[in-house]
């Protein structure tokens, strides 16, 4: 499944907890998280218990410091690993409409900027129907992060926006 390694303190030091499978609520294994090690899988990482408030998605790798995945606090309190990442394909459907209504763009690669690719203001829904995929809300893979794995989402709302701006996206790989 993988492995991940929280630390309370920056540049790995601090009282840390290995994980190596879900875990809807990290509360009680450590106060704050500074610091993270990906030793294998991908990973989102969520600021609230059961996999609530913000997100941020980790491939294999060390990050000496919560800025180095964008995080807006020092708040860990939920993780999991993400699957439907080692296919060879991609593809997911974006809608400028709730309910898979309006212009409709297929896509397939990474995209750094949805408007000036897509020509998408807004994004209200969206299908994956291959891999998995992290949503940004600003282009250039900034922002707020959101997961999509396969399925269905009706409205923003369902993969955790409160706005249906979508700036970029790209395809969710182990590298």
């Amino acid at each position: 499944m993988g492995k991940i390694t929280f630390f309370e303190e920056k540049k790995f030091q601090g009282r840390c907890y290995n994980c190596s499978s879900d875990c809807a609520d990290l509360h009680t294994y450590f106060n704050r998280c500074n610091s993270v090690r990906v030793e294998s899988g991908v990973w989102v990482i969520y600021e609230r218990p059961n996999y609530k408030g913000f997100q941020y998605i980790l491939s294999p790798g060390e990050y000496g410091d919560n800025q180095q995945w964008m995080a807006f606090s020092d708040s860990v309190k939920s993780c999991r690993a993400i699957k439907n990442i080692y296919g060879s394909s991609w593809k997911l459907r974006m809608y400028e409409r709730p309910d898979f209504g309006g212009q409709m763009v297929e896509c397939s690669d990474d995209c750094p900027s949805v408007y000036d690719t897509c020509k998408l203001r807004e994004a209200y829904s969206c299908v994956v129907t291959d891999g998995a995929w992290v949503f940004y809300d600003l282009p250039n893979y900034r922002g707020h992060q959101y997961l999509l794995e396969r399925g269905e989402y009706r409205q923003h709302s369902d993969w955790g926006a409160a706005s249906p701006g979508v700036g970029s996206f790209r395809r969710i790989t182990e590298f």
